[in-house]
């Protein structure tokens, strides 16, 4: 699991994708958040990679425990602080689903920053 991991910080570091073929399955599938529409196959990853990062020299700090693991799934609470101006910050959960050589098939996010509601307010 920690190889995974600091694969995945070094591949988010690099320029281009073509490290996304080690990480992730073809037909993996990669939520942004529980409940958004997953992203399937590593072109979509690909995609999301590109217009997500700033590129290799982006200034970040990340560190990741894993909080449990149990056959082919993992969940690993991650922290990343971005030194940037503004700087930022992000709490995540990742639950992730190996395939039997090792690379993700599924991927799911849970992010979390500051200020950010706990709940969303219902109308009355």
């Amino acid at each position: 699991m920690d190889a995974w991991l600091a694969a995945y910080e070094r591949a988010w570091r690099t320029a281009g994708t073509a490290a996304l073929g080690e990480l992730f399955t073809v037909d993996a599938t990669y939520r942004l958040s529980p409940y958004e529409t997953p992203l399937c196959g590593l072109a979509e990853i690909a995609e999301m990679w590109d217009r997500e990062r700033e590129g290799p020299d982006e200034r970040f700090t990340l560190e990741a425990s894993v909080v449990a693991l149990e056959d082919d799934v993992a969940v690993v609470r991650v922290g990343v602080e971005y030194e940037d101006s503004p700087p930022s910050e992000y709490r995540d959960l990742w639950v992730i689903q190996f395939s039997a050589e090792g690379r993700c098939a599924a991927f799911e996010e849970w992010p979390f920053w500051p200020g950010q509601p706990r709940t969303a307010v219902l109308a009355e």
